[in-house]
């Protein structure tokens, strides 16, 4: 195929192309990733310590260690499209910051030392969430609102 012949890109990837990545954009990537790779390290925990360790069940803690490192996927994912400012990858990363919120709720009606862990979890999926949203953000990613394609 000639260079004559090279379909032009999308406008809104030309969009999304154009200028350097916004710091709105790199923070949320960075949550993101944060979030999926405490997930990951959690999910590797869990999951030795089922296997080496002296569980009440070890099918149950097995089960549960994969889950977690399978779900560190979503958001490590959604990081890696965050930063290569793909379209796409801004529903998994609102998607993961909203699953986050319940646990970080219940996290925080506990009596013990799970309360922290609760507050860094909602400050870390509501600051995410409010990243993710910006029009900045949205325009970065070349994602256009209802009744604004072209």
């Amino acid at each position: 195929m000639s260079s004559q012949q090279n379909p032009a890109p999308d406008t809104a990837e030309a969009t999304a192309a154009a200028g350097p990545r916004p710091r709105r954009l790199t923070y949320a990537a960075a949550l993101a990733a944060l979030e999926g790779t405490a997930l990951l390290a959690g999910g590797l925990w869990v999951l030795v310590l089922g296997l080496t360790g002296a569980p009440d069940d070890r099918q149950q803690a097995v089960t549960l260690g994969i889950t977690l490192v399978v779900l560190a996927l979503l958001p490590l994912l959604a990081a890696r499209g965050l930063l290569l400012r793909r379209g796409w990858s801004r529903g998994p990363a609102v998607i993961t910051q909203v699953m986050a919120l319940p646990v970080a709720y219940n996290l925080l009606r506990a009596d013990s030392m799970a309360i922290p862990a609760g507050i860094v979890l909602a400050v870390v999926a509501v600051a995410a969430l409010v990243l993710l949203v910006n029009g900045e953000t949205t325009r970065a990613l070349g994602i256009k609102g209802p009744g604004r394609a072209e």
